[in-house]
């Protein structure tokens, strides 16, 4: 069986402090003579935003060595993973208000990235996110910031919390900013919320990434829509299940996605709370979803030709997902009805 850590990918769908490590996160604590949060401890979305809070108020509120050392640790994470491109998600404007102070931490950002990237083989860029429990003021700004840095490391631009409660309308001029600066559109969309919001997505914000989306599937016309349009999924099936958007790996949608004509990427979302790595994910669905190698080599180069990364890492990469499927290997068999087509 072809190893799946030889097979080049991106990681589109990661949020930066949720892929710390539970290692990193005892220390953090222990620093600061607390408790770390029970990471594991959650049973709704209510309970996942107080975690993740916790954990990432040791990252925001210590010394800046903590935050790079994060950047580090979740780049060598993604190289073990073959990753060939990673793409967190950050928003400076948590770690400081004042927009030149966090376009500095967004700098040291993009900068120890590169630096840890360049010495293991991995590209990076970063997704800046709006908040939508903030205002749209806010989200406007934090667009201004990333289209600062839209040639020098910004590559997308997100909207992370819950869609149920904040719709995308009052977010649309920030979407506007980031689009005019050459930004990915890549809200989050389709998990807590249904195919409406998805749609949303896609004719408020622009969307061309969405971060999650999985719900799409309760609407056959969304789904033609989404395979004509090509626009891709950053879906996470381990998160998926956790927070009861689906309610098992083997129900969850995405072989049902790439049958459509959907073009799907596999990712972590928060591996600190959710268990799995980048990985991890693929080796999952490998086993639980049964995606066959050439299904699992198409999701990864969706998730290369979606990302921001530089035309020659996104070629580079390309040319060695096919020498990988040329490595003579026991494709895991489809599940009924699905189709071995690229997504």
């Amino acid at each position: 069986m072809r190893s799946l850590d030889r097979l080049p990918k991106a990681h589109l769908h990661l949020h930066l402090e949720g892929a710390m490590r539970p290692a990193t996160l005892a220390e953090l604590a222990g620093e600061r003579g607390e408790r770390p949060p029970d990471f594991r401890g959650f049973t709704s979305f209510e309970d996942f935003n107080a975690v993740h809070s916790a954990a990432a108020r040791l990252v925001r509120e210590g010394p800046r060595r903590n935050l790079l050392r994060l950047v580090r640790e979740v780049v060598e994470d993604a190289a073990a993973d073959g990753a060939v491109w990673i793409e967190p998600h950050l928003n400076p404007l948590t770690y400081d208000s004042d927009p030149e102070a966090a376009l500095d931490l967004l700098d040291e950002v993009i900068d120890e990235g590169r630096r840890t990237g360049a010495r293991l083989g991995v590209g990076f860029g970063i997704l800046v996110f709006a908040r939508r429990n903030a205002a749209p003021s806010e989200a406007v700004e934090t667009a201004r910031l990333a289209a600062r840095r839209s040639e020098n490391g910004v590559v997308s631009f997100g909207l992370a919390g819950d869609e149920a409660r904040h719709a995308p309308e009052p977010f649309a001029e920030a979407f506007a900013v980031a689009r005019d600066a050459g930004l990915i559109p890549a809200p989050h969309a389709g998990e807590l919320a249904g195919p409406s919001s998805v749609r949303a997505a896609l004719e408020v914000l622009g969307a061309r990434r969405i971060a999650h989306g999985v719900r799409a599937i309760e609407d056959p016309v969304l789904l033609a829509r989404l395979a004509a349009e090509g626009i891709v999924l950053d879906i996470c099936p381990t998160s998926n299940v956790a927070l009861g958007v689906v309610a098992s790996l083997s129900a969850h949608p995405l072989p049902r996605l790439l049958r459509a004509g959907v073009r799907c990427t596999l990712n972590a979302d928060d591996p600190l709370l959710f268990g799995p790595g980048l990985l991890q994910e693929y080796e999952t669905a490998r086993t639980a979803l049964a995606l066959t190698d050439p299904q699992l080599a198409a999701v990864a180069r969706t998730s290369l030709e979606a990302s921001g990364a530089p035309r020659a890492t996104v070629e580079d990469a390309v040319t060695r997902i096919g020498a990988w499927l040329d490595i003579p290997g026991q494709a895991t068999p489809l599940t009924q009805g699905a189709s071995a087509a690229a997504p």
